[in-house]
């Protein structure tokens, strides 16, 4: 007589704090974009805002930053780890009741951001505007993060740890190391405190976090994404595991020393100033390892981006990240920098990675994501993805051209000389030279926010057509 095999219940992925985030997100996206289309109309038309102090320019645009880098860009990178983290370590998240309490949280460091930023409440540090109350509230959630991210690992029913967690990981022990050093402060008020540091000090600090935040949140995470979302649409295996290793620990290690090259000319010391450059040239070796291992993961399978606009979203997000990251060892060069310094060439530059990379990437990893979170196998409208991805590309070319050009041209008017050394052009022509790009840069904006109104229509009647069905946990093999 045999003994029966025990019944196993099946357990439930935690999804509804995926489901959040991935909402988030997309509500965030289109608020975030919103106030950079309004900035971008102010540089164009400065008389805009009847010079109301809470929605000038020099408020706006930290709320802009802070909208679509931490809350778009932040909800799409919990939603997404947060998915994939217990679809390939086959668990549920550990502790839900925390992972709950990140959304809850980071949501909050997001409202209290579009409150204080408006009405001045500042530290003045780039991607670092918070003050002291909502900073130890960021660095809480974010701790809160960490736990139910590595916890989930740590409790994991397969032995090995999928490459995308490994960027996720670094991207959340590296974002809390950059966010506590660059973050001490001495509060003077409830609103107000001073840096920890001064000078030059300050400042490298600053730039050793503000870089950092772009490798490590603006990269990492979103490399984390590549490295499952892009193998799930296109039913491919990753093009080489090996060179995704190689890519992790390349990647890690040089991001951590190119801070300096924002620093070029600058107070800070010249050797300072050649090791950010020499380690952000190094960079571009680990950066197009890893977009040419995305891109190469399509092998046997090119004709899927004709029919799939997610794999589109995918693909070409890794073109402007190859693009991207060729661009900026080029501008660390001091020769190259000392023209394109102060210049547009860098909000420019900064948007092709900003519209290109991060949010393409998003947008594609959120049309798979969100159908799947609201039992359904794909979005409302398929239509409408491929609507969304050509209004965003064409909104990128316009404002990231409109940007190089007007940059190289205020680089060359800056350094324009007369033969007795007096400057050919005053600043103020520049400034008229650049208005014609400024407002081509507008266009570009609106047609990019066009797009996300377009997701935003389509994630709503998506929710609306589907319903909130529980993911189970596939079951191993008894031994």
């Amino acid at each position: 007589m045999h003994d029966k095999a025990p019944t196993v219940s099946p357990v439930n992925y935690t999804d509804d704090t995926v489901r959040g985030f991935a909402l988030a997100a997309v509500l965030w996206g289109v608020v975030g974009m919103l106030v950079g289309v309004v900035i971008a109309a102010q540089l164009a038309f400065p008389d805009l805002t009847y010079g109301i102090p809470w929605l000038s320019y020099g408020r706006l645009r930290p709320l802009h930053t802070n909208a679509v880098i931490f809350a778009f860009g932040g909800c799409a990178l919990f939603a997404t780890s947060y998915h994939v983290v217990q679809r390939t370590c086959q668990v549920p998240l550990f502790l839900p009741w925390l992972a709950k309490f990140t959304l809850v949280g980071w949501n909050l460091v997001i409202v209290l951001a579009a409150i204080t930023l408006p009405l001045g409440y500042t530290t003045g540090k780039e991607y670092a505007e918070l003050e002291w109350p909502i900073d130890l509230l960021i660095a809480v959630v974010w701790v809160a993060y960490a736990v139910v991210f590595f916890g989930t690992i740590g409790t994991r029913r397969v032995r090995h740890i999928y490459v995308a967690n490994w960027f996720f990981g670094a991207f959340i022990i590296a974002v809390a190391l950059l966010h506590i050093v660059n973050s001490a402060e001495m509060p003077v008020s409830l609103w107000k405190s001073y840096s920890a540091y001064a000078g030059v000090q300050d400042a490298m600090v600053q730039w050793w976090y503000g870089h950092n935040a772009v490798g490590f949140f603006l990269t990492a995470g979103f490399l984390g994404m590549m490295y499952y979302y892009i193998p799930k649409q296109a039913e491919r295996p990753v093009y080489s595991y090996r060179l995704s290793i190689v890519h992790f620990w390349a990647l890690i290690f040089t991001y951590m020393w190119a801070g300096p090259h924002h620093l070029h000319y600058t107070a800070l010391p010249d050797w300072a100033q050649s090791i950010g450059m020499l380690f952000s040239l190094v960079l571009l070796a680990p950066s197009w390892g890893g977009m040419i291992n995305g891109v190469m993961t399509l092998s046997g399978a090119w004709h899927k981006l004709r029919d799939d606009p997610i794999l589109k979203f995918l693909i070409v997000a890794l073109s402007f990240y190859g693009m991207s990251t060729f661009e900026g060892p080029m501008m660390s060069i001091k020769t190259v920098n000392a023209l394109s310094h102060y210049t547009d060439w860098t909000v420019g530059h900064v948007h092709s990675g900003a519209l290109g990379w991060v949010g393409l990437i998003s947008m594609g990893s959120l049309y798979y994501l969100i159908p799947r979170m609201f039992g359904r196998t794909s979005m409302y409208s398929v239509r409408a993805i491929e609507l969304h991805f050509w209004i965003a590309t064409l909104g990128i070319v316009l404002y990231i051209a409109a940007m190089w050009i007007a940059g190289v041209m205020q680089g060359l008017m800056w350094r324009a000389l007369n033969p007795d050394g007096t400057l050919v052009y005053t600043f103020v022509e520049s400034v008229k030279a650049t208005w014609p790009f400024y407002v081509v840069r507008l266009i570009g904006g609106v047609l990019y926010l066009a797009g996300m109104l377009v997701m935003a229509w389509n994630v709503v009647m998506t929710v609306r057509s589907g319903r909130a069905v529980p993911s189970v946990i596939p079951q191993l093999a008894a031994a």
